[in-house]
């Protein structure tokens, strides 16, 4: 990902932090409920992503398709729905921006859906590691042997999670 440049950041409609939870409800269903705040800040930038400040911290993205939690938001909030378990041998991996492979995926939510970004954490924590775009439905990914299964979107010192404010 290229350098993340902010082209402007202001305060956004009470209307418009409701439709932002509305989508991000889609995504991960009640636990929407746990970003709520009552001023949220958008940080338009160069990349094909948003960035909203809930509580003055970057917890949520978007982009044209989806609203989603960021890594920092994950792991502030934890939130059990769209979850990628991976194996102790992953770990490294996924921490350094690899893409899942099948492998090292251990278990998911029946919530997976394709397109749709999901949250890669740890076996032994449950504790979030990257937010990825899965590329197959749980039933699909859990019925595979091997292949790409998730695309890395966003991991631990990436140019989101060091982005400073």
């Amino acid at each position: 990902m290229k350098k993340i440049v902010v082209k402007k950041r202001h305060s956004i409609r009470k209307s418009q932090g409701q439709e932002l939870l509305e989508r991000l409800e889609a995504q991960i269903g009640p636990s929407a409920t746990l970003f709520h705040a009552e001023m949220i800040e958008v940080l338009e930038t160069n990349a094909n992503v948003s960035l909203f400040m809930v509580g003055k911290k970057p917890l949520l993205m978007a982009t044209d398709d989806w609203v989603f939690p960021t890594l920092k938001g994950a792991v502030q909030l934890p939130f059990p729905e769209r979850r990628v378990v991976v194996d102790a041998g992953a770990i490294p991996y996924v921490v350094n921006g690899a893409d899942i492979m099948r492998p090292g995926i251990v278990s998911c939510t029946d919530d997976v859906k394709a397109g749709s970004p999901v949250q890669i954490v740890d076996e032994r924590h449950g504790k979030p590691l990257a937010i990825g775009i899965a590329l197959l439905d749980a039933p699909d990914l859990r019925a595979s042997t091997g292949g790409k299964m998730v695309k890395k979107f966003h991991h631990v010192g990436d140019e989101i999670w060091n982005m400073e404010i």
